[in-house]
């Protein structure tokens, strides 16, 4: 388990102007996060003084996604006193690397920045399935996808279902589970009146990284410098009582599922009631 693990996730709409920066290091500075996963950084060369102004010198490692002009451009950066991140991977839209802390079990994680057009994000979801089969054992995918997969996802009804269908089949098929939002239903709003009000931004895990993340936690942060919401995970054990259950549909699919479904409905059970009551 990674013991005191904190991973801040959001996407800044652009680091290419100092106050910007200066905003990003305001946040930073109380989440007492050691990684950092920025998207849509709209930068095509990321310098370490850049880094640096933005984030402190504690986090004195770092690899991007280059922006293709001012669109796009994800940024991994970590502290390396508290964690180990290498090997990299790119994709048109997501960075890779493996994860190590001292004592942990190694697992990778992706940071995504999903791209707009429903052809873009048709060869994005195939995307996903090649980064999971160069990202084998434990993994945890975050960032802003630009889609949604339920309904509720956003606030109206002008709601794209073929594309909602495409994304919602691409997560069974990986076995992905969402990590419990807490605290806010949308990350992302237009900013106008009344707003168009989206959860564009999540953090997806596989079970093997759930089992040793059980007790995880996330949460939105404040911001006044973009229209998405930062989000940080919490990979530290907190009280039980945060935990939420959720019955994931690619379950049906698994081997001996069925069976033991059927096995624990039909198993005795006896309910000891205090004072005969």
């Amino acid at each position: 388990m990674d013991h005191g693990l904190k991973i801040a996730n959001w996407n800044v709409h652009g680091i290419n102007a100092r106050a910007r920066r200066t905003a990003i290091r305001s946040l930073i500075d109380t989440t007492d996060a050691s990684v950092v996963c920025l998207q849509e950084t709209k930068m095509e060369l990321v310098y370490s003084s850049v880094v640096l102004e933005m984030l402190g010198s504690e986090f004195d490692d770092y690899v991007y996604l280059p922006a293709i002009g001012t669109r796009g451009g994800i940024l991994l950066a970590w502290k390396s006193t508290v964690v180990s991140i290498s090997d990299p991977e790119f994709t048109a839209h997501t960075l890779s690397a493996k994860v190590c802390t001292p004592g942990g079990t190694p697992w990778w994680i992706t940071v995504v920045y999903g791209p707009q057009t429903d052809a873009d994000k048709i060869a994005f979801l195939q995307e996903l399935r090649e980064v999971r089969a160069a990202c084998p054992g434990p993994w945890l995918l975050c960032g802003d996808f630009n889609l949604i997969y339920r309904d509720g996802d956003k606030n109206n009804s002008n709601l794209n279902r073929r594309m909602i269908g495409r994304f919602r089949r691409v997560l069974n098929d990986l076995a992905l589970k969402e990590i419990y939002l807490n605290g806010r239903r949308y990350t992302w709003s237009n900013g106008q009146s009344p707003p168009t009000l989206v959860h564009l931004d999540r953090f997806f895990c596989t079970t093997d990284w759930e089992e040793s993340h059980a007790e995880c936690h996330l949460r939105c942060l404040a911001s006044v410098v973009s229209d998405h919401s930062p989000l940080l995970l919490d990979c530290s054990p907190v009280p039980a009582s945060h935990r939420r259950f959720r019955f994931e549909e690619f379950w049906l699919r698994l081997d001996g599922f069925h069976d033991t479904v059927t096995a624990a409905w039909n198993s005795p059970h006896q309910l000891e009631l205090e004072d005969g009551g």
